[in-house]
């Protein structure tokens, strides 16, 4: 998927070949058998065009990471404790990017890069209007920073707050599941 992806256009078993032969041998056959996996399993479409078939994504690849991470939310017992601790391992930037989004979601995309409104790029240097990456600005549903915060103390205090259950060692949360 991720050459598939990279090339942003309906592709051929050949054109995916010749591209992952670069880095490594591989025989034709595998590329187009992982392509008809691809194909079957709804990731992709195909096209035929003569005797072969370009191949294109279903979904963008923000898309993706977007069901995966909502999978894995979804399977949350306690989707605030999960929240915190998956918050505590981002980095600076993937925060400030978080931040971005929340601002997008909300319509309030006011000074930000055109990379964080909806462009191609990361959109993690984006900033609020008349604001520096160091400042906090006052926007609903913000992520706290949790720099330096250990992150399973947060996660309990989150699995606390959330549950009013004064044991993080409880089957509800605080096991670093």
């Amino acid at each position: 998927m991720t050459r598939v992806w990279k090339w942003n256009r309906p592709v051929t078993v050949r054109e995916v070949l010749e591209d992952l032969q670069r880095e490594r041998s591989i025989a034709y056959t595998t590329v187009m058998t992982v392509l008809d996996n691809l194909h079957h399993k709804g990731w992709v479409r195909r096209e035929a065009e003569g005797r072969a078939y370009r191949y294109e994504a279903v979904s963008t690849r923000a898309a993706y990471a977007a069901a995966l991470m909502n999978d894995a939310w979804s399977q949350s017992d306690n989707a605030a404790a999960a929240l915190v601790a998956f918050f505590g391992m981002m980095s600076d930037e993937q925060r400030q990017a978080l931040r971005d989004a929340v601002r997008i979601v909300e319509g309030t995309t006011g000074g930000l890069t055109e990379d964080a409104a909806g462009g191609t790029g990361g959109g993690t240097g984006a900033t609020a209007p008349g604001g520096t990456p160091e400042e906090k600005t006052e926007v609903t549903g913000e992520v706290p920073d949790t720099a330096g915060a250990d992150t399973a103390d947060s996660a309990a205090a989150a699995d606390t707050a959330e549950t009013r259950d004064e044991n993080p060692g409880s089957a509800r949360g605080g096991r670093g599941r």
